[in-house]
């Protein structure tokens, strides 16, 4: 018999009533449910929603989990992603940080430094934005994040009158940058 997968008895737990109804819809199919390997999750906003820590079945019982990490995304019960964009800005600054000479470098053009941002730094910061629901909180840090690499793309600007450096305004990055935003980027893959 084939095996079915945790995704897959998710997305049936949503259709149906309770884990007896899967494991008989299963069967129809020629599918056996693993109940070592099968764990649910119950995504809602009322903390008491799914109370049970066990779905039974007549020869099963299915652990209830709090979180679980899929395709590299780690979904909660509360479907709150703040903990997933902390995570994935960490592993965005550990990027950044591998490569900060040659994003201050003076031998490479802005565009080859854009280049590297946007095919290095960028899909290691929005890999699993699909599943994302963004809060003005979140887009404001991903803003952030996105700013401190344009700023060391783009390097500092030196005022002609005083000869002092000083860092550029977000409406000079702007400018400077015309591709999309990380916002944008991340907006448009949950299309």
């Amino acid at each position: 018999m084939i095996h079915i997968s945790y995704w897959f008895m998710l997305m049936m737990l949503i259709y149906l009533e309770n884990g007896e109804s899967l494991v008989v819809a299963s069967k129809k199919f020629g599918l056996e449910v693993n109940a070592d390997k099968t764990k649910y999750i119950v995504m809602s906003c009322d903390q008491n929603a799914g109370r049970s820590q066990h779905m039974q079945t007549d020869n099963n019982s299915f652990e209830r989990v709090e979180e679980f990490e899929y395709l590299g995304t780690t979904l909660t019960h509360q479907n709150s992603i703040q903990e997933e964009i902390k995570s994935k800005l960490k592993s965005g600054n550990a990027c950044y940080h591998s490569v900060p000479n040659l994003l201050s470098s003076r031998l490479l053009s802005k565009n080859l430094k854009i280049t590297v941002y946007r095919t290095i730094i960028l899909p290691v910061v929005s890999y699993g934005c699909e599943t994302w629901s963004l809060t003005l909180r979140e887009e404001c840090r991903l803003r952030v994040f996105e700013k401190r690499v344009q700023r060391r793309i783009f390097g500092p600007k030196k005022n002609e009158v005083t000869g002092e450096w000083r860092k550029l305004h977000i409406e000079e990055l702007n400018d400077l940058y015309s591709s999309l935003n990380i916002v944008q980027v991340i907006k448009s893959r949950m299309r």
